[in-house]
């Protein structure tokens, strides 16, 4: 059998050329005794003489027929006409009828060998290139010359540095933890956020511990082809094994490994791919040094198959940095930059309040893209400062000629009621910046407003936060009049919305404790949803209206100075309110 596989295309390739040859001889044969022509009108010559002794009719072009006194036989056009048959019998002629089995059969089998030829040919190409992806399946990262990443090259973390930290110990002397009869998880799920580093976590793992490092995504399993998928993760932990030891890393997961159905659209690739995986994880021994670590934003969609004791049976939350482990991120990322002096890396972390490490890095960097187009030599607090409402709001519209003196009024109004709103309802809350500039990506200005770190918010913060989301639509409304509100507040209802119905469904603030989206009708949620908003809006309506004249200052300042800082909201309220 091992023979018949090695020349499996020797034998194709043969079997083809013997079909063809076989077509042409039998094409030989069938057409090497043609007779001769004879021109239709010397035919009925004979046909009147009474020397036609007999006449084949057929499809074809020509018909046969023999003379009575030779017997030779020649061909002749076919007239194809309705009563030909008739005039021949009554001529005495002996008719027969048959068809063009001869050119049937070379068509039929010429058909036949191009067909199984080009299937032959496709499945040996799709063979071929399984064969080809079975045996590159990765991109294996486990060059000695290849500086390893570890632990003291990713800040903060320090929650999910200690929770692998066993894992790291289990890789390097897997016979340790073999002694006393402990079985490390042979599966590791990384989940958070996107851009909150799982990946470089998966790396760093490899690094500390010495081992290799074999990252794929998952997607590089799902294939066209039947078949392929399951063969590259075997050929995966093939080589992983090989090795003895390693972390075998799978970037989003979910792409392989989403919730089976109940036979319904079922895609076989997946399915194959999955069970493929479960096996191999299922087929380490005990001692085996070799952990999988997967990553995705999404665990919730993942088959139960691959949570279980025995797979992926630790989850680790890799979530968003505090304000101390974004000071860190954000030292770590700037040391190849040069840093003016002054640049406050304190203040900077505490503004970037749900800022992941990914966007941190990136921030930095288009802080030191505008620095290099400035030239000067230096990052200074101005670029920092850019690149950071840049990546909140979008790059700042250039020209500003075509917006009209009544729209930069709108905003103005628009965005001061904002700044009132979070300046008075929760003094904890830090306005940065407020500005009726627009910006590139459609907003005709915006108000940074940062909350202070916390791990649960209240109650009173929730409505708090829906009365800021209001207060846009509530400044316009009370000064520029109800039927001259604006589209501008479209974004801001939508949060208020979003914030409205969770309120009452998930964090149960509503009059219920319980989930009442589980235990009631739409229409008595709805009810509630439009009460809440109905107060809150009325409560920041109000407020507004009390603190008049702070609201008014700051839409003429704004029209004046196009953008206010923090420290100059604050002035403007405290100004007014003892007034």
């Amino acid at each position: 059998m091992k023979h018949i596989h090695k020349y499996r295309n020797v034998l194709g390739a043969t079997a083809i050329v013997c079909a063809v040859a076989f077509v042409l001889v039998a094409a030989f044969f069938t057409n090497r005794g043609v007779p001769a022509f004879i021109d239709y009108g010397a035919f009925l010559e004979a046909l009147g003489e009474g020397r036609v002794a007999s006449v084949q009719l057929g499809d074809g072009a020509n018909v046969r027929f023999s003379f009575t006194d030779s017997g030779e036989v020649y061909t002749t056009n076919n007239p194809r006409r309705a009563d030909f048959k008739e005039q021949l019998l009554l001529a005495g002629v002996t008719v027969t009828e048959s068809g063009t089995a001869g050119t049937d059969f070379i068509a039929l089998g010429i058909t036949v060998v191009l067909v199984a030829g080009v299937i032959f040919i496709i499945q040996r190409r799709n063979g071929a290139m399984t064969a080809k992806n079975a045996l590159n399946p990765v991109s294996v990262n486990s060059d000695p010359n290849h500086k390893p990443c570890g632990f003291e090259d990713i800040a903060g973390n320090l929650e999910v540095k200690e929770s692998v930290g066993d894992i790291i110990d289990y890789l390097r002397e897997p016979e340790r933890f073999a002694r006393y009869g402990a079985r490390m998880p042979r599966g590791i799920l990384l989940h958070g956020k996107p851009g909150t580093g799982k990946t470089l976590m998966a790396r760093a793992m490899a690094g500390e511990a010495g081992v290799p490092f074999y990252a794929v995504s998952g997607s590089d399993f799902v294939q066209m082809y039947v078949g392929v998928g399951a063969a590259r993760v075997r050929e995966l932990f093939k080589k992983a094994r090989e090795e003895k030891r390693g972390v075998i890393f799978i970037d989003e997961i979910d792409a392989l490994g989403k919730k089976r159905g109940d036979g319904v659209n079922v895609n076989d690739e997946r399915e194959q791919t999955l069970n493929a995986l479960l096996t191999e994880m299922q087929g380490f021994s005990e001692n085996t040094g070799i952990v999988v670590v997967a990553a995705t934003n999404r665990p919730d969609t993942l088959d139960e198959a691959l949570l279980r004791p025995g797979r992926f049976d630790r989850r680790v939350e890799v979530g968003l940095p505090d304000i101390n482990a974004r000071k860190q991120i954000l030292t770590l990322h700037a040391q190849n930059k040069p840093l003016a002096e002054g640049v406050d890396m304190d203040k900077l972390a505490r503004d970037t309040v749900f800022f992941s490490g990914a966007m941190l890095e990136g921030l930095l960097n288009d802080a030191a893209i505008n620095a290099s187009r400035r030239g000067e030599g230096t990052l200074n607090e101005a670029d920092i400062s850019a690149a950071y409402y840049t990546a909140l709001a979008g790059a700042e519209k250039k020209d500003r000629s075509a917006v009209r003196q009544h729209e930069r009024a709108v905003t103005a109004w628009h965005e001061s009621g904002h700044a009132l709103a979070a300046t008075l309802t929760n003094p904890e809350n830090r306005v940065a910046k407020v500005t009726i500039i627009p910006s590139g990506a459609g907003a005709g200005g915006f108000c940074v407003n940062i909350p202070p770190e916390r791990m649960y918010y209240t109650k009173q913060e929730l409505e708090q936060q829906i009365m800021v989301n209001f207060a846009g639509r509530c400044a316009e409304e009370i000064h520029f009049g109800a039927s001259n509100i604006t589209t501008g507040a479209s974004n801001d209802i939508e949060k208020a919305t979003e914030a409205v119905l969770q309120y009452v469904t998930r964090y149960g603030f509503g009059t219920s404790i319980l989930d009442r989206a589980k235990l009631e009708d739409k229409s008595a949620i709805a009810q509630e949803c439009n009460a809440l908003a109905e107060r809150l809006y009325a409560q920041t309506r109000a407020l507004l209206q009390k603190n008049y004249a702070a609201l008014e200052t700051l839409a003429a300042q704004l029209l004046e100075k196009e953008t206010l800082d923090g420290e100059d909201v604050m002035n403007i309220v405290q100004n007014a309110t003892e007034t």
